[in-house]
């Protein structure tokens, strides 16, 4: 990524900086995490809301500067599909890290690191959201992020991020509790969430299958 695209992002590196409130999104792990939540392929009422999203950073920053990134992997068959995508996200105000998928491993998570560090570098920074699942990758570097007093949120699924919601250095915050990223409730469990009554779970498979 250019830093030419984020002039305006870093704008404030002197002695008053009023800190960097910065938020990275690993698109490829939201998309895969979001269908194991609900069961199937997302369709466009199961899809976050990037302007939603958008709104409740910069609400709940104040008087922070901040920074949006969407880290996307690119297949070359799916290129021409995708850019009408880019091109919203890029209208909303997100930089958009686009990697081009071109062998199975090829992924985004290096990127997204190596982008944090260099605003670790270059801004200070108050808060880091990632939205991502992937504890492998980024739990030992957050943590570590954390320890230096930046308040590090992990936005994903609680069904998936178990990663941080078993550490006492990061935050976590379930993607559906953001106000108006999904524009209905998505179709899935949340044990995390259950009224103090308890609920009934309905059967997803038949008795009569086994």
């Amino acid at each position: 990524m250019t830093d030419t695209l984020l002039e305006d992002d870093v704008r404030g590196s002197g002695p008053s900086d009023p800190g960097l409130d910065l938020l990275v999104w690993d698109a490829p792990n939201i998309d895969m995490t979001l269908a194991q939540v609900i069961g199937a392929r997302p369709g466009p009422d199961s899809r976050p809301r990037f302007d939603a999203l958008g709104r409740w950073l910069v609400r709940t920053a104040g008087e922070r500067d901040v920074e949006a990134c969407v880290f996307a992997n690119v297949p070359p068959a799916n290129a021409v599909n995708m850019r009408g995508w880019v091109e919203t996200l890029r209208g909303f105000g997100y930089a958009v890290f686009a990697r081009p998928k071109l062998a199975p491993a090829d992924d985004v998570d290096a990127d997204m690191l190596e982008h944090i560090e260099r605003r670790t570098q270059e801004r200070r920074l108050a808060r880091v959201v990632v939205a991502s699942g992937d504890g492998r990758n980024f739990r030992g570097p957050l943590e570590e992020l954390a320890d230096t007093g930046v308040e590090v949120v992990v936005l994903s699924f609680a069904e998936i991020a178990g990663y941080a919601q078993e550490s006492d250095r990061l935050a976590f915050l379930d993607l559906e509790d953001v106000p108006g990223v999904f524009t209905a409730p998505l179709n899935r469990t949340r044990l995390d969430a259950l009224p103090p009554q308890g609920a009934w779970l309905a059967p997803t498979g038949s008795l009569r299958d086994l």
